[in-house]
C-alpha cells in the first residue's frame, strides 16, 4: 500500500527519488492522449529508446584520493551563468499538463538558477512568460514561418522581452511520423486548444502558426536574413553530423544543440550522446556545443560533459515534474538531477566542471 497516489494530497506517499519517478507519477495523472504525445516517438520509437540505452553504454573511470570537499557544478552558457550544466529543452504546450503552464516552467527556472529555452509553441504569453520570472534566464525557440514579416515581428518581440539568445529548431522541415498521435486523432485535441488560445491572438506566438505551417524553404543561406534582423546569438538545433557542424562554424552562428527531437522526427538516426563527438569535433572550439536527448541521470550529464557538450537540456523530464506539481514540482526534479550530478562530480574526482574530460569515460561492448 505504501507507494499509492494519496488522493487527497495529490502527490505520493513516498518522496520521489529519481527523474524516472516523476514519469511513473505521470503517467498515472495524465489523460492517455497528452501522456502519448509527449512521451511517443516517431515511427518504431527507436532512437527515442536508443537515446537512453546509449548512455548505458557509457563507463566511468574514477579518480579517488583529490580533495572534493568543495564541488561546484557552476558553468556558463553564452557567457551567462548557471548554476548547473543541466537546462530546459523547448518543448510546447505545457498548459497541458499543468494550468499555469509555461509560467510555472520559468519560474523554477529561476528559482534553480538554469536557462529555460521557452517554444515557439508555448501556451502562455511571451509577456506573461517574461513577467513571471524577471530574473531567469530565458532563450527563445524558434520555428521560421513561411511569412517573413511574422518571423521579423516575433524575433523583435522576443528580442525587447530579453530572452538572450535565439534557438532555431532544424531538423522539422515536416513533422514526424509519430503513431499514437495519429491513433489518438491528437490533431484534432490540439486545434481545439488552438482555437482556445486564439482569444490570446496577439500574446502567445502559436496562433501566427495556424493558417501556415513551419517554413520548409529554409536553407543555411537564410540564417544571414535573421542575423541581419536581430543582434541575438544564434543557436542551431538538431545538428548530428560534422558537415552540417562545419556548416554552422561558416555561417558564424553562435552554437549548436545536438539533438534528434528526442527521437519524435526521424527515426533511426543516432542517438544524440553518440553524435556528439562528431560535432564537437568538427566545431573546434569556435563555438559552444550542447545536447539534448536521453538525460535521465546525473552520471548522463557527467558523461555529456566529458564528450564535450558544455551543458544539456531536458525535455520531457521537465513535462513530467509539471504533471506532478507545477513550479515545485520542476524545482524538485531540477534538484534532484543537480545533486545526482554534484555526487557524479566528487565520485569521479571533479572539483568543477572545467576538469570533466574524455579520460574519465570510456565505451563498453554490451
Amino acid at each position: 500500500e505504501g507507494d499509492k497516489i494519496d488522493s487527497e494530497s495529490g502527490g505520493p506517499e513516498m518522496p520521489l527519488a529519481c527523474l524516472t519517478d516523476f514519469q511513473a507519477f505521470a503517467r498515472e495523472r495524465l489523460p492517455k492522449s497528452t501522456w502519448d504525445f509527449i512521451e511517443g516517438g516517431a515511427d518504431d520509437s527507436f532512437t527515442r529508446d536508443d537515446n537512453m540505452a546509449a548512455f548505458k553504454r557509457i563507463r566511468l573511470r574514477p579518480r579517488y584520493l583529490k580533495n572534493v570537499v568543495n564541488v561546484d557544478t557552476r558553468t556558463t552558457i553564452q557567457g551567462e551563468e548557471i548554476t548547473a550544466p543541466i537546462c530546459i529543452s523547448p518543448t510546447g504546450f505545457h498548459c497541458l499538463v499543468w494550468p499555469d503552464g509555461e509560467m510555472s516552467t520559468a519560474r523554477a527556472a529561476q528559482a534553480a538558477g538554469v536557462c529555460y529555452i521557452t517554444s515557439t509553441f508555448a501556451t502562455c504569453a511571451l509577456e506573461d512568460i517574461a513577467a513571471t520570472a524577471p530574473r531567469g534566464l530565458r532563450w527563445f525557440q524558434l520555428y521560421m514561418h513561411p511569412d517573413r514579416q511574422l518571423s521579423k515581428q516575433l524575433v523583435q518581440r522576443v528580442e525587447s522581452l530579453g530572452f538572450k539568445a535565439l534557438v532555431i529548431t532544424v531538423d522539422v522541415p515536416k513533422l514526424g511520423n509519430r503513431r499514437h498521435d495519429i491513433r489518438n486523432q491528437l490533431d484534432l485535441k490540439l486545434n481545439l486548444l488552438l482555437k482556445d488560445l486564439h482569444s490570446l491572438k496577439e500574446r502567445t506566438s502559436i496562433p501566427y502558426f495556424q493558417m501556415s505551417p513551419i517554413d520548409s524553404s529554409i536553407c543555411w543561406n537564410d540564417l544571414s536574413w535573421l542575423q541581419s534582423i536581430t543582434r541575438l546569438p544564434i543557436i542551431l538545433k538538431g545538428i548530428l553530423t560534422k558537415e552540417d557542424a562545419e556548416l554552422a562554424v561558416k555561417h558564424n552562428v553562435h552554437g549548436i544543440i545536438v539533438s534528434n527531437h528526442g527521437g519524435r522526427q526521424l527515426d533511426g538516426v543516432l542517438a544524440s550522446i553518440d553524435a556528439l563527438a562528431e560535432v564537437v569535433a568538427a566545431v573546434k572550439g569556435k563555438m559552444e556545443v550542447y545536447l539534448d536527448g536521453g538525460i535521465r541521470t546525473g552520471n548522463d550529464v557527467l558523461k555529456a560533459l566529458a564528450l564535450g557538450a558544455k551543458c544539456v537540456f531536458l525535455g520531457r523530464p521537465i513535462l513530467w515534474g509539471l504533471a506532478y506539481k507545477g513550479e515545485d514540482g520542476v524545482k524538485e526534479l531540477l534538484n534532484i538531477i543537480k545533486n545526482e550530478f554534484h555526487t557524479s562530480m566528487a565520485l569521479t574526482g571533479c572539483q568543477s566542471v572545467a576538469e570533466i574530460n574524455q579520460d574519465m569515460i570510456q565505451f563498453s561492448r554490451l
